[in-house]
Formats: C-alpha cells, structure tokens, sequence
C-alpha cells in the first residue's frame, strides 16, 4: 500500500495525530502553535462528522467541496466566533492539508479557493502587544537558517520597538548599528535624520542577527539580507510578515505599517508627549501623528522579553 493509500484509509483523528507529531518533531513548532493548530482543525474534523454523517477519513479530504467548508464557516459565525478566529481556523485547516499532501494524498482545492472573513476596512489598526509577542516567536519557531529566523525577529522587533517606516528600516547599515549607543540615528523622507531610542532587548535582537548572518558584512553594507545576500527589499520583508500572519491566524491588516502604527499607539496611550512621538516617527506635520490614539498601553519591555527568549 502506498503512502496515499495509507493516509487516504486513515481516519482523520489518526491523520490529525500524524500531524501534531510532525509539527512537534520536524518543524519544531512551539508547544502554543501546535495546541492552536490542532484544536482549530479537531473542530472542522468533528463538525464533519455530522455533515457527511460518518467519521471522517483522509479520502472525505479528496472529494470537500468549497461549499462543504463554508458551512462549516457558516455555523462557526452562527456560534459567534469572531472574524479573526476565522480565519485563524483557515490557516490552520489549510497547514493541515498543506501536511495531507506532503503524504502524496490528492486533496481538494476547497481551502485554498475560500477566501477569510472579511474584517472591518479603514486606518490600520495597531497590532495587540501579545500578537507581536506571537509573530517574533513565531518568525524564531519556522524551521529555516538560524540567521534567517534571527534576522526575522530582529526586524519584526525593530520596527515595533522603534517606529521606524520599513524602507528606514532596511536602509540601516552595519554602521549604523555599531555607532548607535542608546540612540540610532535614522535618515527619513527627504533625507532628514532624527535620532529614535533604542531599548537595550531591541539592540540584544539586532546583535544577535548579526552574529549569526553568515555573510561577514562591512560597515557600510545594509544590515538586512536576503538567502543569497542581496539586500533585502520591502517586498520581501512584507511577504515575510505575510506568511507569519497567516500561520498565527493574524489579519491582513498586520503589515510592517501597522507595527510603526503600534509604536506610536502605545505610546500616546500610555501617556508620551505627542510633539516627541511626532519627532521619533519622523513625521513633517503634527496632524500626521494625531491618528495614532486610543490604543490600550502595554508594557513594552514586558513583550520584548516575552517575544525574544527561545524556548
């Protein structure tokens, strides 16, 4: 019997067991994401039991329709199950099938043509201080380069931690870096400098990136690179955060925008001035800054040193 034919007369409760052994063993996912990811797919599984009126097995996964998972969509809204968990449920269910079809099992295209829940269109909203926690770790959790994982995390902790925008992000130079003390000098929109603070667990991740990076970067080369050591670019860095967004069930919303939104949210929440906050970001006007209000304050160390310790 083959791989296929073996998954596809596993029951769906075995195959999800597989899974959680290959997340746990191979992947080396964090003890939280894998608790997440299999309790989201337990419940599609389970709400297929009464749908298709048996027990599910790896072929009822061949033979879905898409209108099979919007009822299973349906009735989780009809439960109250927020926008958000929505589509967390769907990044995990289409994990899942990702790991159905690495057994070589044919598996139908109903996931990937349903679209998530729409949520609520406008400004972007700040990222809550546990969903960055949630991106840093897991940016440090994807099986990939140590350095690449580093230089994930760092970048994901610079921009929350300093506001700075991702083309101002990617510019830095070893240089910049090496000479900055508790402030880093920044060059902005139009080429105007400002100096913005750095938190001693920001520079901790920048450090740590760059002694792991293999590419023995000089002073002056951009400190951020891609696999084959061209510098990094936002679109890039953008798909990253992408797919970390996608493997936690984040919205689409959550772009490298909406962790410079968080920094100045938070801020003004938990009581800075607001000319200082307008100057840390660089901004040429005051009514710029002035969006970024109304957002509960956290401790922001407290979710450095959360996001940053490996487990």
């Amino acid at each position: 019997m083959t791989k296929a034919q073996q998954g596809e007369k596993s029951s769906a409760a075995d195959l999800l067991r597989d899974w959680r052994v290959m997340m746990r063993d191979q992947l080396r996912m964090s003890d939280h994401t894998i608790s997440a990811y299999c309790r989201d797919a337990a419940t599609f599984i389970d709400f297929l039991k009464t749908h298709l009126g048996h027990e599910p097995y790896g072929a009822d996964f061949t033979a879905l329709h898409v209108r099979d998972v919007r009822a299973f969509m349906a009735a989780r809204r009809n439960e109250g199950v927020s926008a958000r968990s929505l589509n967390r449920t769907l990044s995990a269910l289409r994990h899942f099938v990702d790991y159905l079809q690495s057994r070589n099992m044919e598996i139908s295209s109903a996931f990937s043509a349903l679209s998530g829940a729409k949520t609520r269109a406008g400004l972007p909203r700040p990222v809550a201080e546990n969903d960055v926690a949630r991106l840093i770790q897991c940016a440090l959790d994807t099986p990939r380069h140590d350095w690449v994982a580093r230089r994930d995390a760092a970048l994901l902790t610079l921009l929350y931690g300093t506001g700075l925008r991702i083309s101002e992000a990617l510019s830095l130079t070893r240089q910049d870096i090496e000479d900055a003390d508790t402030m880093l000098r920044v060059t902005g929109k139009g080429g105007k400098q400002r100096d913005v603070p750095m938190l001693p667990l920001v520079t901790q991740a920048l450090n740590d990136y760059l002694a792991a990076q293999p590419f023995g970067l000089r002073r002056e080369d951009k400190i951020f690179r891609g696999t084959r050591g061209g510098a990094l670019a936002p679109r890039q860095a953008q798909s990253m955060l992408a797919g970390l967004r996608r493997a936690i069930g984040l919205p689409d919303n959550v772009t490298p925008h909406a962790l410079r939104h968080s920094f100045a949210s938070h801020l003004l929440s938990g009581g800075g001035d607001l000319r200082t906050i307008q100057e840390l970001l660089g901004h040429a006007q005051l009514s710029s800054t002035q969006i970024y209000t109304q957002v509960d304050e956290a401790a922001l160390l407290a979710v450095y040193d959360k996001a940053h310790k490996r487990k």
